[in-house]
């Protein structure tokens, strides 16, 4: 297992997450961090960026409710709870962790701040459906927004994250993607394709774990007790996704391995196509895009 998977995830379960021994590093481009919004996404990501932060580099926790904030301000040493003016003023780099359909009045109350500024700071907004365009616009300014997609798993390492920049250096987007390297796969990609992401990743752990229960289902069904079906089920996804990802091989090849001529496999395998999963699988990612589309 690997070892940043692994202490991440023994943190979460311990309330303490560690924090890797870095040595001797250059000056860091965002010499402090903020986040507005620490819910169960904004606090995944803030896990993944204080792993990845430079030593000396502030992080500020805020949240409509304080004691979420004050919980995970706990977990990660050295962080300091404070409230949105606080990071509208001080932090160089301003994460936007709060829904879409919040946004407006948060940058609303916001704005003021941000324009009283002369120092640079950039937004790095996480909220389906809402382009860097549309942030600015909300902000009243011409800010360096970072529009970013990222997966409930990067708290403990696994995750995947999609960004993009509008008005961000090179410099800027390259040190965000160093950052967020603890994450899991950080990926940059045109900003027409974030939605089409959203709806893969951003959603995927809830149709993976759909299936992985119903796997489990079937394996109660069969006999098994729930805990060690479910961690059969749970175990499986992940081995499975590894072989792909290290072995690089094409799911179908990888199905076809596995399934022996007239063996128990393919017997499931048509049980799954008879019954449409394929195309469920298709229509819930088209379906999760659909609605992204709306949010904007």
């Amino acid at each position: 297992m690997d070892v940043l998977y692994f202490w991440a995830a023994i943190g979460m379960i311990r309330g303490k997450v560690p924090r890797p021994v870095r040595g001797k590093e250059e000056k860091a481009v965002f010499s402090s961090i903020g986040f507005i919004g620490t819910g169960s996404m904004g606090g995944a990501l803030a896990r993944a960026v204080w792993r990845g932060m430079a030593p000396g580099t502030g992080l500020y926790l805020s949240n409509r409710t304080p004691a979420k904030a004050q919980a995970l301000a706990g977990e990660l040493e050295g962080a300091r709870v404070g409230d949105n003016r606080e990071i509208g003023e001080e932090c160089s780099l301003i994460f936007l962790g709060v829904k879409p359909q919040m946004m407006e009045g948060v940058l609303k109350e916001l704005a003021p701040v941000l324009a009283g500024r002369r120092d640079r700071f950039v937004l790095a907004t996480m909220a389906a459906g809402l382009s860097c365009g549309r942030i600015r616009a909300l902000a009243g300014g011409e800010y360096p927004v970072i529009r970013l997609m990222p997966s409930l798993p990067v708290c403990v390492g696994a995750g995947v994250v999609q960004y993009c920049g509008l008005g961000a250096t090179e410099e800027e987007l390259e040190a965000f993607a160093a950052l967020l390297s603890p994450a899991g796969l950080v990926d940059r990609a045109e900003e027409g394709l974030i939605d089409a992401a959203s709806a893969l990743s951003g959603c995927g752990p809830a149709f993976f774990s759909l299936f992985i229960e119903a796997l489990a289902d079937g394996g109660v069904a069969c006999g098994l007790p729930r805990d060690k079906a479910q961690a059969y089920a749970a175990q499986t996804a992940v081995g499975t996704a590894r072989l792909m990802l290290e072995g690089g091989l094409h799911p179908g090849v990888l199905k076809d391995k596995v399934c022996s001529p007239g063996g128990t496999t393919i017997q499931g395998v048509r049980a799954l196509e008879e019954r449409g999963v394929r195309s469920a699988a298709m229509e819930a990612v088209l379906a999760a895009y659909q609605r992204t589309r709306q949010l904007g």
